[in-house]
């Protein structure tokens, strides 16, 4: 018979004690853990105190910015000053008539359209297996556009587009593949060239052109585009591009080349 007074074995002692204890040693932990940490300090008021810094820090460099803003403000206001109002008011001048010409003004008026397409494939098809032409010499090139354009500027053009786009003196046409490409923007045949001005003089232009005779005769036998058109009234959109344009030297006495 086992004796009353027998000891439980360590085995036997209840959960919760020994879940109290570990507890106990975990949140000492903790406490020397944070007190390591903060050196002696209190670690909510150290964050709250590093928290103000950073705002100080940002409220000084903005004043530091708005500082720099106000001096270059006053530098401005200050060349503004030292130009006399009669200059300032003749350069304005110079300024607005010069946009109208430059292509940086809408224009609105009667216009001529131009439309210059390839010939169809299946036109080209045939004329290349007969050996009569090669395919590149029935589809529109940049000089083909160019010759449309340089003829409608001698007719008096005041202003242009293609494919929508005005025409400054800087505009560039250049043949990528078989596109061409406009103020770095490709499009594909047809292309549509619209010119405000003297329709009349302009159409003469177009037909006394040598370069476009050529063009027109592979026209008729090929098929390849040429149609005009005339309006009574439109509107050719601003230049709205940037304009980088320092100084031009006319050319003269250059002829344009032969197609291919």
């Amino acid at each position: 018979m086992p004796s009353p007074h027998r000891r439980r074995p360590w085995a036997q002692v209840p959960r919760w004690r020994a879940a109290a204890l570990a507890g106990f040693v975990v949140a000492g932990t903790l406490f020397v853990t944070s007190s390591l940490n903060a050196g002696g300090l209190d670690l909510r008021s150290s964050s709250v105190t590093d928290l103000d810094t950073v705002v100080r820090q940002e409220r000084d460099r903005t004043d530091q910015l708005q500082q720099r803003v106000a001096e270059l403000t006053d530098e401005v206001d200050a060349l503004g000053r030292s130009v006399g109002d009669a200059e300032v008011r003749e350069l304005q001048q110079q300024v607005r008539r010069l946009a109208q010409p430059a292509g940086f003004e809408a224009v609105r008026g009667p216009a001529l359209t131009v439309t210059l397409s390839d010939a169809p494939a299946e036109v080209i098809s045939a004329a290349t297996e007969k050996g009569e032409v090669k395919a590149e010499e029935l589809v529109v090139h940049q000089q083909d556009i160019q010759a449309v354009v340089n003829a409608l500027w001698i007719g008096g053009a005041e202003a242009m587009t293609l494919q929508g786009q005005r025409v400054i003196s800087t505009t560039g046409i250049k043949c990528v593949g078989n596109t061409v490409v406009l103020h770095g923007v490709p499009y594909a045949p047809p292309y549509v060239i619209t010119a405000v001005g003297g329709v009349t003089e302009m159409r003469r232009a177009l037909e006394t052109s040598e370069r476009i005779a050529d063009y027109r005769d592979y026209a008729v036998a090929y098929e390849l585009g040429y149609a005009t058109r005339t309006d009574p009234e439109v509107t050719l959109p601003a230049y709205d591009g940037a304009s980088e344009l320092r100084h031009a030297t006319a050319a003269r006495g250059e002829t344009a080349p032969e197609r291919p």
